[in-house]
């Protein structure tokens, strides 16, 4: 087996909710056990055997790597089999959250080339916080045992973009959309000023995905509670759409 495919299997004996913990979330309560109770190692379609859990920095590199292939157009589509597919019936094992913006063109599982069950990903336009974004996270990282939450940026984001025209006083906005936008402003006003156009759009696009990254933590004690003691990381990042490079920023 491959070190992507053993990193693939990493925490499927280890995390994931057992039965009855699923059906405590079902029915709207907290499964104390989930930690504690890990269940049965499901098949190991690949042909490997029980793995450890990969620490954040391991998540990275295997994002990183996908994401080669991606650029290179040498993607490998990992974990697309039915026998992987039916492997995950009694439970999801991420190995990273993404929380990326909503743009079509920006597919975390085609950029970073992976597959079913490797990724919990979350979309929102800017890649915006909400209680339910947040709390999402918090489920991936509390009850999933994710080690790492990449916050992806990309280039030329109408959320961002629209940001911009705000703070020039040139946008048009209506409805809930405002309130969207509003959310990247602090973001486009925190960039210092460029006479480049798509230089300061780039700049403001990573500086929402930073500031993002330090939001999350300061409205969520779960994900503090887990860089403190369980060593998770969060990862700032962005995607060139000319290019599908992912960066850090």
């Amino acid at each position: 087996m491959s070190d992507r495919d053993s990193g693939a299997l990493r925490r499927r004996s280890l995390f994931g909710l057992t039965a009855g913990a699923a059906a405590a979330l079902a029915a709207g309560t907290a499964p104390a056990a989930a930690a504690t109770a890990p269940p049965a190692p499901p098949p190991t379609p690949d042909g490997g055997g029980q793995s450890t859990p990969i620490t954040a920095d391991q998540a990275w590199r295997i994002l990183s790597e996908g994401n080669a292939r991606f650029v290179a157009g040498r993607q490998k589509h990992p974990h697309e089999s039915l026998k992987w597919r039916e492997s995950l019936v009694k439970g999801q094992h991420p190995f990273a959250v993404i929380l990326g913006c909503a743009d079509s063109r920006v597919p975390p599982e085609l950029v970073f080339d992976e597959g079913l069950g490797d990724m919990f990903v979350i979309r929102s336009a800017g890649e915006v916080l909400d209680t339910s974004v947040v709390g999402s996270i918090e489920y991936a990282v509390e009850h999933l045992g994710v080690p790492l939450i990449v916050v992806l940026g990309h280039a030329s984001c109408g959320a961002v973009s629209a940001a911009v025209d705000l703070v020039r006083g040139t946008a048009h906005l209506s409805g809930d959309i405002s309130t969207l936008v509003r959310a990247v402003e602090p973001a486009v006003r925190a960039t210092p000023p460029n006479p480049d156009p798509a230089a300061f759009l780039a700049a403001c696009v990573a500086e929402q995905a930073r500031r993002t990254a330090v939001l999350l933590k300061e409205r969520s004690d779960i994900v503090t509670k887990a860089i403190a003691e369980r060593g998770v990381k969060i990862v700032s990042a962005t995607y060139e759409l000319t290019t599908g490079a992912v960066t850090r920023v």
